[in-house]
C-alpha cells in the first residue's frame, strides 16, 4: 500500500516508511522495522518517538523489550479533519488577504517570469479575466522556439480558455496564425471565443505582448521562455491605444 499522501498531514518520508512497515507487519520490534525499512536504528528511534508523540503509534513493554503498533486509523482521520478545518479558516481569510494585498501594492509593479513553468502560471492568470488583448508575436516563431511539451500544454490551455469563455483578441505579426485557427476559419473562431487580426506587413513584433486586467506582459518565447510584466493602469491604457490603433474587428 502506498501512503505517500500522509505527507499532506506533515509526515516525513522516514515517518511514512516506519508507519507503513508497522502497519504491514503488525506488532513490531525494532529489528523488524529495520529489516522492513532499511533505516538505521538511531534514526528509527527518533522517528518512532515523533510518531508516538503524534498518537499514530503506541508501544508495549514486555520483559524489558518494546514492541510497537499503529493506533486506530481514526487518529489519522482526526488529523485530516483538523487540517481541513485549518484550510477552511485560511480560505475564509482570503478576502482580507486580498484587501491587504491591494492596499499595499505600488502604483506601478514589475515582475519577472523566468522559465516555462512560470509562463504557464502567468497564462493561467490571464484566463481568470473576461478577455485579453494580444499584440505581436509570431506563433512561437512558427512553433520552432518552444519545446513540444509547451506546445501540447498550450493546446490544453486554449481548450480551458474556451471553456471559461475567455475572449482572446489576437493582433499578430503579419502572415502568422495559430494552428487550427487560420484567418479564414471564422466560425471556429467564434466557437472558441477567439478574434484574429493582423498587423501591417512592415510592422513586425517578434515578442508577444499580452494586455489583461491592469497588466502588460511582454513574453519572449524560447526553450525556457521569459516574461516581463508591468502592472499599472496608466501603462495598460497606453498599450491599449496602440492595440486599438491597429485592430480592425473582423466580425
Amino acid at each position: 500500500m502506498t501512503l505517500q499522501n500522509l505527507k499532506e498531514i506533515g509526515l516525513t518520508e522516514g515517518q511514512i516508511k516506519v508507519y507503513s512497515a508497522i502497519l504491514d507487519v503488525g506488532i513490531s520490534n525494532l529489528n523488524r522495522i529495520h529489516e522492513k525499512t532499511g533505516i538505521e536504528r538511531r534514526g528509527i528511534y527518533d522517528i518512532l518517538n515523533k510518531l508516538i508523540e503524534r498518537g499514530l503509534v503506541s508501544y508495549t513493554i514486555e520483559k524489558g523489550k518494546k514492541t510497537y503498533q499503529c493506533t486506530h486509523p481514526n487518529k489519522l482521520l482526526e488529523e485530516i479533519k483538523e487540517k481541513q478545518h485549518k484550510l477552511q479558516d485560511l480560505e475564509r481569510q482570503i478576502p482580507q488577504i486580498k484587501e491587504s494585498y491591494n492596499l499595499s501594492r505600488p502604483d506601478i509593479r514589475a515582475e519577472v517570469y523566468r522559465g516555462n513553468e512560470s509562463i504557464k502560471s502567468l497564462l493561467n492568470e490571464v484566463i481568470e479575466f473576461k478577455e485579453s488583448f494580444w499584440l505581436g508575436g509570431n506563433s512561437f516563431e512558427n512553433y520552432k522556439a518552444v519545446p513540444k511539451s509547451l506546445q501540447i500544454w498550450w493546446e490544453h490551455w486554449m481548450t480551458r480558455r474556451t471553456e471559461k469563455k475567455h475572449l482572446m483578441h489576437d493582433l499578430v505579426s503579419y502572415g502568422t496564425w495559430l494552428r487550427g485557427l487560420e484567418p479564414d476559419k471564422i466560425e471556429k473562431h467564434k466557437k472558441m471565443y477567439y478574434k484574429y487580426c493582423s498587423l501591417p506587413k512592415d510592422l513586425y513584433l517578434p515578442m508577444v505582448i499580452i494586455i489583461f486586467d491592469n497588466k502588460v506582459a511582454q513574453i519572449v518565447w524560447g526553450e525556457q521562455s521569459f516574461a516581463f510584466v508591468l502592472e499599472s493602469k496608466k501603462i495598460k491604457e497606453s498599450f491599449m491605444k496602440y492595440f486599438n490603433h491597429f485592430w480592425k474587428d473582423p466580425y
